[in-house]
């Protein structure tokens, strides 16, 4: 993790690092697909108009154009974005709401997806931020409604995909919008979206200066902006957090929808991922589509990495005519995690290949035969490759030890077969047509290289 990457922003990993991520991707497909959740792709590129629609993201966005564009390609024009031109897709929520509209007629409501794709954001590079990364998302998505028990469930299905996981504890802090935005209006603050994203900078630049961006740039008054910071500054993990709202003396009816409704997912979460989710009122979440839960995510003693998951509730970012899609989601930043299990050794693979057995060779001739006991190792599930030249054994067993291959096949001349353990220097007789290496080294495994719990396959 220490060497210089070529193209910053890009991250490439080695192979024993790929495996890695390959696992924690495997593990996220498994616990979605176990709760339904089926798998979509779509297109890396959307329009700069439908990137853009519900969020000033614009200096994040990479535009799409060739080398040698013809007229109307360029993503700028006269120092404005191009509504029609193209851009690569920087998060994966946006896409989603595209597909939905436009496969309405085929999808049975609601509609459950995972997704787990690249996405580019112009961020600038650093451990856990890159300019081309992995996503793993969650929605589910309603045709006209959407029960509210579904933001209950997201939040229950990224704890559990979470905690299956090599990582660090961690804590879903979850708000919501209604909440915020009812309080707000309740104490005369009427721009909701102005006082959420001076709230969102509460950990950038602390409580002095958000007060001091509420009262000049939104209007407040002393007293408003200690209220916005007081309710900011509820955190509970458990059903206390209401209670204290309601000592702040502000009613209102959306706060009070907004209230209820973070209770039920507390609620929820207190039984069923006790110490995993935390009511915290600071969580804002800066795109303006999200009208209702919210969610950020951080590891506990890796806080300063960010947030590794996050979403919330959109009940407007999809319609067709009068037909509105409302959904809610949350999606898991796996570069970002892998970077981190990378990076502080949280977690390794236990060899950097999958070969689990080198078949060697005694002599040129024998790469025939050599590829015959190949087959039938591999055709039991038993990652094999047969070397390339008949060199001293030593040389080919020298040649296992550095890629990472723990057995080593010998075949002798009266054809007798003897397999290896290059490790411990067991030797035995073995018949390709039985014989199987311990279900350890069957197959490449993970695991933690830590204190950090962990449920490895």
């Amino acid at each position: 993790m220490a060497r210089t990457a070529s193209l910053s922003g890009f991250p490439e990993w080695l192979p024993e690092e790929r495996l890695v991520e390959i696992h924690v991707l495997d593990t996220l497909r498994r616990v979605f697909e176990l709760h339904g959740f089926a798998s979509i792709e779509t297109r890396s590129v959307e329009t700069v108009g439908q990137l853009l629609r519900k969020g000033e993201i614009d200096k994040e966005v990479y535009g799409l154009s060739r080398l040698q564009e013809d007229e109307g390609e360029n993503p700028v024009k006269g120092g404005k974005a191009d509504p029609h031109a193209l851009a690569l897709h920087f998060d994966l929520t946006v896409p989603f709401a595209r597909y939905v509209v436009e496969n309405a007629g085929y999808l049975a409501f609601p509609f459950r997806r995972y997704q787990i794709q690249k996405v580019w954001r112009g961020e600038r590079p650093q451990e856990g931020r890159a300019r081309e990364f992995t996503q793993a998302d969650i929605d589910v998505v309603g045709d006209g409604e959407l029960p509210f028990r579904y933001d209950v469930e997201i939040a229950l299905v990224i704890a559990e995909a979470l905690s299956a996981l090599p990582i660090p504890d961690f804590q879903l802090r979850v708000n919501n919008r209604k909440l915020a935005e009812g309080f707000y209006q309740g104490i005369g603050l009427t721009d909701t979206a102005g006082v959420l994203r001076s709230i969102d900078k509460l950990e950038k630049i602390g409580p002095a200066k958000v007060a001091e961006l509420l009262k000049s740039e939104l209007g407040a008054t002393d007293e408003q902006a200690q209220k916005a910071l007081q309710l900011a500054g509820i955190r509970t993990g458990d059903l206390s957090f209401v209670a204290q709202v309601r000592a702040l003396g502000v009613s209102n009816d959306l706060l009070e929808e907004g209230l209820s409704e973070l209770e039920q997912v507390i609620d929820a979460a207190v039984q069923r991922a006790p110490g995993k989710v935390l009511a915290d009122l600071s969580i804002a979440r800066g795109l303006d589509y999200y009208t209702g839960t919210v969610v950020e995510t951080v590891l506990l003693g890796h806080e300063q990495l960010g947030s590794i998951c996050s979403g919330g509730r959109y009940d407007a970012l999809a319609s067709k005519g009068n037909r509105k899609f409302p959904g809610v989601g949350l999606s898991i930043g796996v570069t970002r995690l892998v970077s981190r299990i990378l990076s502080q050794e949280l977690a390794k693979a236990s060899r950097s290949v999958p070969t689990a057995v080198l078949v060697a060779l005694s002599h040129d001739d024998s790469w025939g035969a050599a590829q015959d006991v190949a087959a039938q190792l591999r055709s039991r599930g038993i990652p094999t490759e047969v070397a390339a030249k008949a060199e001293k054994f030593g040389k080919q067993i020298k040649f296992a030890d550095r890629r990472g291959i723990p057995f080593v096949w010998f075949t002798d001349d009266d054809g007798t077969h003897q397999v290896k353990d290059i490790r411990s220097g067991e030797q035995v007789v073995a018949a390709p047509e039985t014989w199987m290496p311990p279900a350890a080294d069957l197959v490449v495994q993970v695991a933690t290289a830590g204190p950090v719990p962990a449920q490895v396959s």
